[in-house]
């Protein structure tokens, strides 16, 4: 009965490892530091309270001290692509743009995009419309 507890925070120091691998986004790394911190009282054989406690502080520790350099140095930083050129810009509807038929394309840049309006307009076919936004390959547009 002396092993369990050991035993038991290996097999959580593995599965919290194990998570933040796959998942890359450093969810549970601070678990796997809590979980190797109650080891030691795990393996001095501590109550299980103590060992819970011990896991519980040393990971909300690491958490409060560590997320928010984590957070800077992973910001995920938007990288413009051609297409959001587009934005901003005028262009000339070619097929009338219908939200409900879900139909529609316009014309910009040289391209032909499937298009929707942003307040449900029906925009007619030769319309001059302004690109507010680009959502997959849907231009969002409004009567310019």
């Amino acid at each position: 009965m002396e092993w369990v507890y050991p035993i038991l925070w290996l097999v959580l120091i593995i599965f919290f490892v194990v998570v933040e691998a796959a998942t890359v986004q450093l969810v549970s790394i601070w678990l796997a530091a809590g979980a190797l911190a109650a080891l030691l009282p795990a393996m001095l054989g501590m109550p299980l309270l103590v060992q819970i406690l011990v896991f519980l502080a040393i990971s909300a520790l690491c958490l409060i001290c560590t997320r928010p350099f984590v957070r800077k140095v992973l910001a995920v930083k938007k990288v413009n692509t051609n297409a959001d050129r587009a934005i901003g810009r005028t262009g000339l509807v070619t097929e009338t743009v219908d939200n409900s038929l879900e139909q529609g394309r316009v014309m910009a840049d040289g391209l032909s995009w499937k298009a929707k309006a942003v307040d449900n307009a029906v925009l007619e076919a030769g319309t001059r419309v302004t690109i507010l936004a680009i959502q997959g390959v849907t231009l969002i547009v409004k009567k310019a």
